[in-house]
């Protein structure tokens, strides 16, 4: 080896060592207890052929190949990278699907992470690594990467939250800050009020946050769901859903999922909560009448209630993979992609908020409107941690009630049930299967669709009644499995649909009675109409 190789090779091995890429233990969250740090060295000869997820955005994959391709350079490795647009809220999914076929590096949301542990889809940082991420990131970013108090993943962004745009010409600037303001300015204009509260528990949870509730979920470290603390189901939540039926009864209220096209509606809005995705859309349908703010307060009885929301980030994760020398190349590929320089490229290409605190110190991304509203808001926000699957639908229950009701007792009743969906979790048999789907509601908690099983075989005699979706698929009890569906049904394709979506689902193409069977030993599915 010539003078120069031998300075390349210690030059990595100091940068993969000292430079906070620290090796990780390998394989399945099961045999990754320890925090050690242990790694291969790359070689100067080697190529490292890798797969990368990233936002399907115009323009993410050529900047993210421009920056692979730096870091390459900079570091002397030779890295043959295949950037493929995929969206953060899908990633999760399709990994899960086959972690084998996943990507290496992906970007997903970080409400994803737990069910990416349970599938042994990501490798968890060393110890030296996870210290270098919470020392160069934000605290909200680093707790969204965390299972059972381990990192998992790389903060990639801070801005994973939603805040208030509006139209200037029907929003007056001294009303921004009162729900029942806005409301009023809407109906007067007859312009609509865009905020998905009845079909997004996302959203749903501003009202409650707003009155001190709580819905904080714990996990082991295996990302399995182990208790939680909510206090929906109090004075509070009542409180909750009466702010929230000013919105719901009122002319204006629309549950549009367009975002913020929705200023460019038949019947435009002059109000839409959104994220910071939605920025440029929001600025070419407003113009100079765009206008950005925290979300609004509430009135109930006299005292005033501060919508709360969700913050949340965008993450990176790290395929677990057979070749250590592999390993640390993406160690340190991730590091470089989810740092000060690279962060700040995106924000300034892209808008995307920064989780590394220095970027978040620049003069650009302080004085960016959005990120200031966002930042705003995130001031009563709760960071978005792991929470079960199921509570996505459960949350919805109380809103169908809140637009309805009339009286204290009957939204007090929707609570209460609510509630008890809540506990009814932790004591859920989670043996077998259930076909979960728009038969039953997408209760993946609901016992009356569980299959029978007869020598390792499942079988469900489904109705599938008339409607815009007739799809579904076999999940876990409990979870959100997409690895049983679509793709892996044997006979009786032709009564399904050929695209079962991101999640795998079985789309029948007309109503009946059907004869659903699983073999689980096989991973195979058939399907037939019921005689």
């Amino acid at each position: 080896m010539t003078r120069k190789h031998v300075f390349v090779a210690l030059l990595l091995v100091v940068v993969l060592c000292l430079g906070v890429l620290a090796g990780c233990n390998q394989g399945t969250p099961s045999d990754t207890k320890d925090t050690k740090d242990t790694q291969g060295t790359p070689t100067e000869e080697k190529s490292y052929d890798i797969v990368v997820w990233v936002s399907e955005v115009s323009g993410v994959k050529e900047q993210f190949a421009e920056q692979i391709e730096r870091y390459a350079k900079d570091n002397g490795i030779k890295i043959n990278a295949r950037i493929e647009g995929v969206s953060e809220g899908e990633s999760a999914t399709q990994m899960i699907t086959s972690v084998e076929d996943g990507a290496d590096l992906f970007c997903f949301a970080q409400d994803q992470l737990a069910r990416l542990v349970q599938a042994g889809a990501l490798t968890k940082l060393g110890v030296k690594a996870g210290e270098a991420v919470e020392a160069a990131n934000s605290a909200g970013s680093v707790a969204s990467a965390k299972v059972g108090g381990d990192l998992y993943c790389y903060p990639l962004t801070d801005d994973n939250g939603y805040f208030m745009f509006y139209d200037k010409s029907v929003i007056p600037e001294d009303h921004i800050n009162s729900l029942e303001d806005i409301i009023a300015d809407c109906e007067a204009a007859g312009r609509n009020f865009s905020f998905q509260i009845k079909g997004t528990a996302w959203y749903t949870a501003s009202f409650f946050f707003g009155t001190g509730c709580v819905s904080e979920w714990e996990t082991d470290g295996d990302g399995n769901f182990t208790s939680v603390n909510d206090t929906f189901d109090s004075p509070e939540g009542i409180i909750a859903l009466k702010g929230m039926q000013k919105l719901l009864k009122s002319t204006c209220f629309t549950e549009s999922a367009a975002g913020t096209a929705d200023f460019s509606a038949a019947i435009p809005s002059a109000v839409v909560i959104s994220g910071t995705w939605d920025v440029n859309t929001a600025k070419e349908a407003l113009g100079d009448n765009y206008g950005v703010a925290k979300l609004p307060s509430f009135t109930v009885d006299g005292t005033t209630y501060q919508l709360g929301s969700f913050s949340g980030c965008k993450l990176l994760g790290i395929k677990p993979q057979t070749d250590p020398e592999k390993t640390s190349v993406l160690q340190g590929l991730a590091t470089y992609l989810t740092g000060k320089d690279c962060q700040l490229e995106r924000f300034e290409k892209f808008g995307w908020g920064p989780s590394n605190k220095e970027a978040q110190e620049s003069d650009a991304v302080k004085a960016d409107a959005a990120l200031v509203a966002l930042s705003e808001q995130n001031a009563f926000a709760v960071p978005q941690g792991q929470i079960h699957g199921s509570w996505w639908s459960i949350a919805l229950s109380p809103v169908a009630t809140a637009q309805t009701a009339t009286t204290d007792e009957e939204l007090q009743a929707a609570l209460d049930s609510y509630k008890a969906a809540i506990d009814g979790l932790f004591s859920l048999d989670t043996s077998g299967y259930i076909l979960v789907g728009a038969w039953n509601g997408w209760s993946n908690s609901d016992g009356n669709y569980r299959m029978q099983e007869a020598d390792g075989v499942y079988t469900y005699t489904v109705t599938v009644e008339q409607s815009d979706y007739m799809g579904g698929r076999i999940v876990t009890p409990g979870n959100w499995d997409s690895d049983k569906g679509l793709a892996q049904v044997v006979s009786g394709a032709e009564l399904l649909s050929e695209d079962g979506g991101s999640d795998n689902n079985m789309v029948f193409l007309e109503p009946g009675t059907y004869v659903v069977t699983f073999d689980e030993a096989k991973m195979e599915i058939t399907v037939a109409k019921a005689e």
